[in-house]
């Protein structure tokens, strides 16, 4: 089946195209939503370059959505709409989704398209979280976390590396993979990249109530620069 993935350019969008090739599932197209004001993806606050080039290390299209901001819920689902009419237009069957648990996202999502003929499926489903995390990061997964809740997650964690020492700090009441919205984060290596992305971390900022650590492409050396 034609497939697409909805793609945040985090750990768990990730993941998600890795068990689908695992499973022989080839995804054709990536579907992200871009905040227009920023220039940046939605919620994850990840620049447009950053996620040109993570999509191209990943060797999938990527279909931006742009949504202004702030964003109604009304202009969001005429946003959406079109896109997945577009999807359908070329052929898709199905599109994925990498969420975990929460079980009112879902089924926004499946009301949403229930009268579609475009399906979404749900490869991370009821996945224990700690248990995902783990595989995730034996999986060779990496990625930084971008933004955060202060409401639920102390802002020191932004910008750092999701992995097994972040995930011993954290406390007992914040989900390992941030599904509750405590933190988000950005995929750069893993088994479903061609290549690693070379990043680094620039400016934590505080803004709309959250915590958002940004990511920079790493520069060449300036003797690499002028090599040749």
């Amino acid at each position: 089946m034609k497939t697409a993935l909805s793609w945040s350019s985090g750990k768990d969008s990730a993941w998600t195209l890795h068990i689908l090739r695992a499973q022989g599932v080839e995804v054709s197209a990536l579907l992200t939503t871009v905040n227009t004001t920023h220039d940046r993806v939605a919620m994850h606050a990840v620049r447009r370059e950053l996620l040109e080039t993570q999509a191209e290390a990943v060797g999938v299209a990527l279909r931006v959505v742009d949504l202004p901001w702030p964003c109604p819920n009304e202009v969001y689902e005429i946003r959406m709409g079109a896109a997945l009419q577009q999807l359908i237009s070329e052929g898709f069957e199905q599109i994925a989704f990498g969420d975990l648990f929460l079980r009112d996202i879902r089924e926004y999502r499946e009301k949403k398209m229930e009268s579609l003929p475009i399906k979404p499926i749900f490869p991370l489903w009821n996945i224990p979280t700690k248990q995902l995390a783990n595989e995730m990061i034996a999986g060779g997964l990496k990625s930084r976390i971008t933004c955060i809740n202060p409401k639920k997650l102390d802002a020191r964690f932004a910008g750092r590396i999701w992995d097994r020492v972040l995930l011993n700090e954290l406390p007992t009441e914040v989900d390992p993979c941030g599904e509750y919205g405590e933190f988000h984060t950005f995929a750069f290596e893993g088994p479903m990249f061609s290549k690693p992305l070379d990043i680094r971390l620039g400016e934590i900022v505080e803004r709309d109530g959250f915590v958002f650590a940004d990511l920079l492409k790493t520069e060449p050396a300036l003797e690499t620069q002028f090599r040749n």
